[in-house]
């Protein structure tokens, strides 16, 4: 499985000054190659190459950081157009994409190949390619976990990134897959706005904080969104990538946990299937902001590649009618949910909370999906 793993870089000013330099030079060439893209309507990188290579050289790019700029722009082109047939971009979203060529920023990420880039895991630096020369020597850092990952498993290229003032390289590294158990039992996660994780056990991963830490956000945007100024909008997207980085670490903490119960007690684990519950769901207005910035795909595709990485079998179950049903007698009614925290059969009087009783359906459907595909054909 690709496992993507991020070093920091930690030049000194002077090989800062020469990354920055090479940044811009390889996103402006992109940016020129991009509106002859456009203009030609070319997506062949071969084509591409023919027609900006030379302008690419003379304004001091070296060979392979030319062939790996087309690359680039070849690969963006074609995400867009992947993104419009399977329609992610529609209505005027499509109109906008289709209507201009792409823009490159000046400190977009670069990729870099083994040419450029070669990595010395003993004494922890790089060597690496600039606009200026060969940088030899540049020190990087990481977690033990990931630099042994990273020493062990990479593969292909690795892109340079300058984000908040930090110079990073993300690579991707091809990790190899452990055997599948079978599982004795499954966990049923029942994924929620107010408890962002429920399971089957009775263990809660409940939303407080986070909603509390988003509010506090909204009303600091909304004071910087009043101001209209430059200082404002680079403000709101430090504001924005610091929020989106707090919601991505609580998600992965969450996932680590459920994967390590369900790696130590020998079971899988069972999630509801919730594409198109944005579309299903009309919240009311003031519900609005919290149902469209809920995690909830974030949070399933963590559990996904952490329990593909222990070992651990996922699978989806149908989502309707988990949180109405009685998991003791079947019965199945919106009034059996008094409220959002309570959950009362009308038939034969089982309660408790409802988001436990909705991860008990998730787990029993588990049970009843997974056998009937792994119990082995009766010999004729």
């Amino acid at each position: 499985m690709k496992v993507v793993v991020q070093v920091r870089l930690l030049p000194c000013a002077a090989q800062a000054a020469a990354l920055l330099a090479t940044l811009r030079a390889c996103n402006s060439a992109a940016d020129n190659a991009s509106k002859m893209a456009f203009e030609r309507g070319v997506r062949s990188r071969n084509d591409l190459q023919k027609l900006v290579y030379g302008d690419m050289r003379a304004a001091g790019l070296g060979a392979q950081a030319a062939v790996r700029t087309v690359k680039k722009v070849v690969d963006a082109y074609a995400s867009v157009h992947a993104r419009i047939r399977i329609g992610s971009l529609a209505g005027p979203r499509k109109v906008k994409a289709e209507s201009k060529a792409i823009r490159f920023r000046e400190g977009a990420a670069q990729p870099f190949d083994d040419r450029m880039l070669s990595w010395r895991h003993d004494d922890k630096t790089v060597s690496i390619w600039t606009v200026a020369g060969r940088l030899k020597g540049v020190r990087f850092a990481g977690h033990p976990v990931q630099l042994a990952t990273l020493g062990a498993y990479r593969q292909g290229e690795s892109d340079l990134v300058f984000r908040g003032g930090k110079w990073l390289l993300i690579a991707t590294c091809e990790v190899p897959e452990p055997e599948v158990l079978t599982p004795s039992d499954w966990i049923g996660v029942d994924r929620g706005i107010i408890n962002l994780a429920t399971t089957s056990d009775g263990e809660n991963f409940h939303g407080r904080r986070l909603r509390r830490y988003r509010r506090w956000h909204a009303r600091k945007r909304a004071e910087l969104q009043a101001r209209r100024t430059r200082s404002a909008t680079r403000r709101l997207r430090r504001r924005a990538r610091r929020e989106h980085r707090h919601v991505t670490q609580v998600n992965h903490e969450i996932a680590k946990k459920l994967v390590a119960v369900a790696q130590r007690t020998g079971r899988g684990i069972a999630l509801e299937d919730l594409s198109g519950i944005r579309d299903r769901v009309r919240p009311r207005r003031d519900q609005r902001a919290i149902h469209s910035a809920w995690p909830f795909r974030q949070l399933g595709t963590f559990i996904e590649y952490k329990a593909k990485r222990a070992g651990v079998p996922v699978i989806t179950v149908d989502a309707r009618h988990t949180s109405q049903m009685c998991p003791r007698c079947g019965h199945t009614a919106r009034n059996n949910r008094l409220n959002r925290d309570c959950f009362r059969c009308r038939q034969c009087g089982l309660a408790g909370p409802a988001d436990h009783v909705a991860g008990i359906n998730v787990r029993n459907r588990a049970r009843s999906a997974w056998v009937p595909v792994n119990v082995p054909e009766p010999a004729a």
